[in-house]
């Protein structure tokens, strides 16, 4: 397919029509080369054939309203990045008119404005509002310019920036830092994409994982114009397989566009070459997509190049489809040939970044005049840009929504009808049950599209009924556990598949991967999380079904496989986040696994880390017992109160809890009173930060139901690390001198499951020896001398680890 760049001269059609001839002018800043007049000229009379233009006069009036949004909008920009305030007549501005500390990711948004301006207009043109994502989420300035001149805000932005000195407060709240009395950011708008920004649905401040997520996202019939980073294109290879992922069964149109202005914030990129732009095509045709090449600098030619690409995509899409060629499909990939930061001073050098100018214009007089000379060749009449903008604002005439609610940014899936299963009596692997529980959730689910992540082995995880009934999703299957409509999207990169589960915000999601490799997904959970806490913060709550992200072949049970196996960061810093939309849940046994999983997908935007033993375990908690872990996160399993002050005794995680089981029974032998709690999620039990997460956490009245402040001596067992575990739960220990707690303390190599217990210095011997030390007992009470000399250090590990699992 050829791309939408050509050399051809432009046909003497256009040279009648007064509209173009005007447009063909451009405007500021803004030129129109002959390939681009070229490709208008069949943009306009593809729209007028297709019904969705009166004339080709209208379709060139509309771009001419395009370049001077376009260039009102660079205007905007850059006075947000210096100034204090603006000057609508275009008057240049005084010393005291700019910032004291300028700031602004200016070089991106600026090459952002006219691919945003040309998004708008292209839905203009077609009288359909297409989803947008921004990779680079630095240039939101570009994106909050444009929204703010066309009207296209949300009501707290609306309030404070329409009004007549709208624009003057806009460029004064941008990189103010100014806060409200209790510590909230004052102005609503941010250094990046945020939910003050209407129609963001991704931060991207973590540059990548747009790409890795922009092809899940859609349903079809819906449309996704993702712009991209040159950048992040070269560092994640990950987006590489949107092909491999990409069917017209289940998504919806995709047109990715490279931003390729050639730089990164001190270096150029290797895109900022033509020998690299050249060995970067080849690499995309050789992965399944079309690279289409076309002038950056030109809004015009972003509608053109959008245009086609989709009609392209459609074209290939329904041939698939219809059966009459293969997946993968090739899809059509925009390459915008840019200079960073064109359109102002310093384009194309480091300084365009950030701060294209020589100096600060508040102090620097030659910085002064040179932002007031590039401004004035930017900006646009007020009275011509209130008509450019009406001419582009048709969304009642059309019956179309504004881009502020385009579908993506709407997501919000029927409740799922939940399966009832049956409870497990013979102690199997808790991994089965969710096996069982999604595999039915999907049978009883059918309208809501499944992704399942998964960047290991989703037998040896347990999940075979999984694999058996969704497949992994291939383009040439190769045997009955593959299909090229599979939902099991498998990849040895971690980020790729979360990023698939987060993209699919209309359905069901399931993400499995051996605990120690699930901090490769990190980032981009973590990106998930902050977005959406700050959608709830702003009274627009996320409403995509949660799910959860199972981190399992754990490090209690991955003792074989080296201490590259064997890490608790995962959960450790799940729970570090706020506990209203990450929870981190340790379910013990197939029972308490299975009561867990209903509330982890009926919540609304919230993902839970769940730590699950994929080994068979035994069956410790039955239906009731489990509904309550699953309703307050805790439960006493047992307990012996018959004379003295009971010892507290803490677990949370299953090989712990069997360690403290078998303790609890040398404590009872020996007529020792004492009370175990099992944890099955610590978050419930912590500090709140804030009033949101205080509607998490349980009460201090239900907290002092299971842990009684008599009970001063305290022993935990924990599966992670024991200062993380005591740091988040620290109302439960009150009495430091008379508490301990056991945990991962980073040992490991090659051990079986009992060997890394004892390494850690938590098994049931260890756990014995903490109640001596808070009990200020001889631990020989409960120890033999052999078992003692074990876990002090001076005997054979063996009398300790013996007949474990």
């Amino acid at each position: 397919m050829p791309s939408p760049i050509t050399t051809e001269t432009v046909p003497d059609t256009g040279s009648s029509c007064p509209e173009f001839q005007l447009w063909r002018r451009g405007y500021g800043e803004i030129r129109h080369s002959d390939a681009t007049c070229n490709h208008v000229i069949a943009l306009a009379e593809r729209l007028v054939s297709s019904g969705l233009q009166p004339d080709q006069a209208t379709v060139f009036s509309k771009l001419r309203a395009l370049d001077l949004l376009t260039s009102a909008g660079l205007w905007l920009v850059v006075h947000m990045t210096y100034a204090n305030r603006v000057d609508p007549t275009g008057e240049a501005l005084a010393a005291q008119d700019f910032k004291s500390s300028p700031e602004g990711h200016t070089g991106g948004a600026l090459n952002m404005v006219p691919a945003y301006a040309a998004y708008l207009t292209l839905n203009n043109l077609t009288g359909t509002t297409r989803s947008w994502l921004m990779g680079q989420g630095h240039c939101v300035a570009a994106v909050d310019a444009l929204n703010v001149l066309t009207g296209n805000l949300h009501p707290e932005q609306q309030e404070r920036y329409q009004s007549p000195d709208g624009l003057s407060r806009l460029v004064s709240d941008f990189y103010s830092y100014r806060q409200n009395p209790d510590g909230t950011m004052a102005a609503p708008l941010g250094s990046h994409v945020n939910p003050h920004t209407a129609g963001g649905i991704l931060e991207g401040g973590y540059l990548g994982f747009a790409e890795l997520q922009y092809a899940h996202m859609p349903l079809p019939g819906e449309s996704l114009v993702a712009f991209l980073s040159d950048g992040a294109a070269e560092e994640q290879r990950g987006s590489d397989w949107i092909p491999r992922w990409w069917r017209a069964e289940d998504c919806g149109l995709v047109l990715p566009v490279m931003i390729a202005n050639g730089r990164r914030i001190e270096q150029r990129t290797e895109l900022g070459t033509r020998t690299g732009l050249e060995r970067f095509e080849s690499h995309l045709e050789e992965r399944g997509f079309d690279p289409w090449r076309f002038d950056g600098r030109d809004p015009a030619a972003f509608v053109c190049a959008l245009f086609e690409m989709e009609h392209a995509l459609k074209l290939n899409a329904d041939s698939a489809f219809r059966g009459e060629s293969r997946y993968p499909v090739r899809i059509p990939y925009g390459i915008a040939e840019s200079v960073k930061g064109y359109g102002f001073y310093g384009a194309g050098s480091n300084a365009a970044h950030n701060l294209p100018l020589p100096g600060n214009p508040r102090l620097d007089a030659r910085a002064r005049e040179l932002f007031n000379e590039h401004a004035s060749h930017l900006h646009v009449p007020p009275k011509a840009l209130a008509d450019a903008i009406t001419n582009l604002n048709e969304h009642s005439t059309q019956c179309r929504p504004l881009e502020r609610d385009h579908p993506l940014s709407k997501r919000n899936p029927p409740k799922p009808a939940i399966p009832t299963l049956p409870e497990d009596t013979d102690g199997v692997s808790p991994m089965r049950a969710v096996d069982d529980f999604f595999r039915a959730l999907v049978r009883e689910n059918r309208q809501l599209r499944v992704r399942v992540g998964n960047p290991d082995e989703l037998a040896s995880n347990r999940l075979g009924g999984i694999l058996n009934d969704l497949k992994h999703r291939v383009t040439d299957p190769e045997n009955d556990q593959e299909s090229v409509n599979g939902s099991v999207i498998t990849a040895l990169n971690e980020e790729a598949v979360v990023s698939a589960c987060l993209a699919n915000k209309a359905g069901l999601n399931l993400v499995a991967s051996y605990e120690a490799f699930c901090v490769k997904m990190l980032g981009a959970i973590r990106q998930e999380l902050i977005f959406a806490r700050h959608q709830k913060e702003v009274g627009r709550p996320p409403q995509w079904l949660g799910f959860p992200v199972i981190a399992t072949s754990h490090t209690w049970e991955n003792g074989k496989n080296e201490q590259s196996h064997q890490d608790t960061t995962f959960c450790e810093s799940l729970l570090g986040e706020m506990s209203d939309v990450s929870r981190v849940l340790f379910p013990a046994d197939y029972n308490s696994t299975l009561a867990a999983l209903p509330g982890v997908y009926t919540d609304r935007g919230r993902i839970t880390c769940m730590v699950i033993p994929k080994r068979d375990r035994p069956c410790v908690f039955d239906t009731k017992e489990s509904a309550i872990l699953a309703r307050d996160g805790a439960l006493v399993v047992d307990e012996d109160i018959s004379e003295g002050e009971p010892l507290l005794l803490i677990a949370n995680g299953a090989y712990q809890l069997s360690e403290a089981i078998r303790a609890c029974e040398r404590l009872r032998e020996t007529g020792t009173p004492f009370r175990l709690v099992y944890i099955q999620e610590p978050g419930r039990f912590r500090q709140p930060r804030d009033v949101t997460e205080a509607a998490t956490c349980l009460s201090e009245l239900e907290r002092e139901r299971l842990f009684p402040k008599r009970l001063r001596r305290r022993v935990a067992l924990t599966h992670m690390r024991p200062e993380v575990f005591l740091g988040h739960v620290h109302p439960l220990f009150p009495a430091p001198a008379t508490s301990r707690v056991l945990g991962y303390i980073n040992r490991g190599g090659t051990l079986n499951d009992a060997g890394m217990l004892f390494a850690n210095q938590c098994s049931w011997g260890h756990t014995l020896l903490a109640c001596a030390d808070v009990l200020d007992k001889p631990p020989g009470e409960w120890l033999s001398s052999a078992e003692l000399a074990a876990v002090e250090g001076r005997g054979d590990p063996a009398v300790i680890t013996r007949g474990l699992p």
